[in-house]
């Protein structure tokens, strides 16, 4: 190979190892990468609830499935937030410590919002449900405003 050519791949890969912002949790336990993976398992839940009422088509029996699975999972990814917690590859804003008390009241209305939800898609209208569904989204929408970086 030339070497300009290998001057100039080099620089590519260099480029591209640097706009990477991918890093290892190699804490024990990996508190960061476990509740990442929390939330990511409680979006396979919710998301598909919310595409039911952007796309259709609202499936009652199919929508009390996922609320139950989200109520089961909700719990999962607040206890990795420990004091020790807040490194790379953290997507968690300092004021998540620093503001303990709004995070935790935040984390309060998500759970107070999912029960509401569960109550109603077992009793509810589909449209008592969309504005249960919705109320968590804001919920999320929230906290991830005051607590995650972008």
């Amino acid at each position: 190979m030339k070497p300009i050519a290998i001057a100039l791949l080099t620089t590519v890969l260099l480029g591209l190892a640097a706009c990477s912002d991918v890093e290892e949790d190699t804490r024990p336990g990996q508190p960061v990468k476990t509740r990442q993976a929390a939330f990511k398992d409680l979006l396979r839940s919710f998301e598909p609830m919310g595409k039911m009422f952007r796309t259709g088509p609202y499936d009652a029996a199919r929508f009390a499935t996922l609320a139950t699975e989200l109520a089961t999972k909700r719990d999962a990814p607040w206890s990795h937030f420990g004091t020790d917690t807040n490194y790379p590859p953290t997507k968690a804003r300092p004021e998540v410590w620093s503001q303990a008390v709004e995070f935790e009241r935040e984390r309060q209305a998500f759970l107070t919002a999912t029960d509401a939800l569960l109550t109603v898609t077992r009793q509810g209208s589909p449209a008592e449900v969309e504005k249960a569904y919705f109320r968590v989204y804001d919920r999320c929408e929230s906290c991830h405003q005051h607590f995650k970086r972008k």
